[in-house]
């Protein structure tokens, strides 16, 4: 992921800007940016009076917890071919935790539970 851009060419660009000094797509050129960036930060700037980048990123942690792992583990017990979606149902009926599939996968790899599908 890049880097956001500088407070000091945020400024440039909305100073220029401001005293309507080009389009946006000419403002664009200038500085060397994406036009989304331009109408990004006006629209940012208009709605907030702000110009600092906003946070990238997030909480990438598990939902489930050892409680949930526990819970996951025993319906993989009782029923090795279900599906995630399934076990996402279940754990989203016992516990109220809504989990993706993708995060169940992943929890699953990281437990070392595989499921088995019957033929």
């Amino acid at each position: 992921m890049a880097a956001a851009y500088s407070i000091d060419l945020r400024k440039k660009v909305l100073t220029a800007w401001l005293e309507k000094e080009g389009s946006q797509r000419q403002l664009a050129k200038r500085f060397k940016v994406s036009l989304s960036f331009i109408r990004d930060l006006v629209r940012k700037y208009k709605e907030t009076g702000e110009i600092t980048p906003s946070q990238q990123g997030g909480d990438h942690r598990s939902k489930l917890k050892d409680e949930e792992k526990r819970l996951l583990k025993n319906i993989i017990k009782e029923q090795n071919d279900i599906y995630l979606r399934e076990i996402k149902d279940k754990i989203k009926e016992e516990t109220g935790i809504e989990v993706s599939v993708p995060s169940l996968c992943n929890t699953l790899k990281k437990m070392g539970l595989t499921r088995k599908k019957k033929p």
